[in-house]
């Protein structure tokens, strides 16, 4: 019995060795050079090549290397009796706290304007603002969402949360459902997507929905890609429907050199990077829900297929 590790575009041999550091008696594989595919119960995956969970025939569970999952979800190679986990650490949700934050504090401050002024030699103040003059508005107050909004709030920001079903945070005005979906975008200056990819969310970040926001109003979208239509963002940037976008994840990664995100001004681009996973912080994680597996236990953090989270 082992695990398999596999990845495109990661190396996942640190993760292979912070596994072995955690129980040395692991058999671990490294994909692609597996040495006996029928041994393989329990899969570490992330940008998973298609079709290849077909080479697995005593695979009995699929855990995401991150906090998103829609990447196993949409793989038609891993039948449905199959176990789809996610990862849950403190430090996955501490880095999108962060992340979100960094990304609101450039637009109270104007970094990104500044830069453009000073790449052009330019001597100019920008007209300011506060942070209370700034609604922060959550899509999707999961357990990422959540703490987000917590952290802002607790930092002095006017913070709103929408989530599909009724929550309550302390410090948070939170709207539910699509009846409050309005009210919610109509207070909303920064829009930040942190919601799960399902086939209601697909698309979400569109006109339409950019119309609706309070201007000026600006988005961070460190959801996944496929929440947004790109070009709709790009028409409601040049039309002045939106101000600024800062973007982590897109519908193709790594983003195409001829791309027109890259040369829009009013656009930011991170690599991915809104929360990256240690292997020292997963590692414990993974060797129980391995264990837990061949033991014929349910695992921990799996998702609900009907509803994509």
């Amino acid at each position: 019995m082992s695990i398999l590790l596999i990845a495109q575009n990661r190396d996942m041999k640190p993760v292979r060795d912070t596994l072995l550091r955690e129980d040395p008696d692991l058999e671990v594989e490294l994909w692609p050079a597996v040495r006996n595919p029928g041994a393989v119960q329990f899969a570490i995956a992330w940008n998973q090549p298609g079709e290849v969970f077909r080479q697995f025939p005593n695979l009995k569970a699929v855990s995401s290397f991150g906090a998103g999952a829609d990447h196993l979800l949409s793989d038609p190679a891993i039948p449905p009796h199959i176990d789809i986990l996610r990862l849950e650490t403190d430090s996955i949700d501490r880095q999108m706290a962060d992340y979100v934050e960094g990304a609101c504090l450039q637009i109270l401050r104007s970094f990104s304007q500044y830069m453009r002024q000073q790449m052009r030699g330019e001597w100019n103040q920008l007209p300011h603002t506060t942070r209370e003059h700034l609604t922060i508005g959550i899509l999707g107050l999961g357990r990422i969402g959540s703490l987000t909004a917590r952290e802002l709030a607790n930092s002095g920001w006017n913070v709103s949360g929408w989530a599909r079903s009724e929550k309550s945070l302390e410090g948070v005005r939170t709207f539910h459902g699509a009846s409050e979906l309005s009210g919610f975008l109509s207070a909303t200056r920064i829009l930040v997507c942190l919601l799960p990819l399902t086939n209601e969310t697909e698309g979400i970040l569109n006109l339409e929905l950019f119309k609706k926001l309070k201007r000026p109003a600006h988005l961070i979208n460190a959801g996944r890609g496929a929440h947004l239509v790109e070009e709709d963002l790009i028409y409601a940037l040049d039309t002045g429907i939106l101000q600024s976008a800062t973007l982590d994840v897109f519908l193709e990664e790594p983003l195409p050199d001829t791309h027109p995100f890259w040369n829009r001004e009013r656009v930011t681009i991170t690599p991915h990077i809104a929360a990256i996973t240690e292997p020292e912080d997963v590692a414990g994680q993974i060797v129980e829900n391995y264990k837990r597996v061949i033991s014929g236990m349910k695992p921990l953090h799996v998702i609900d297929r009907s509803r994509g989270y």
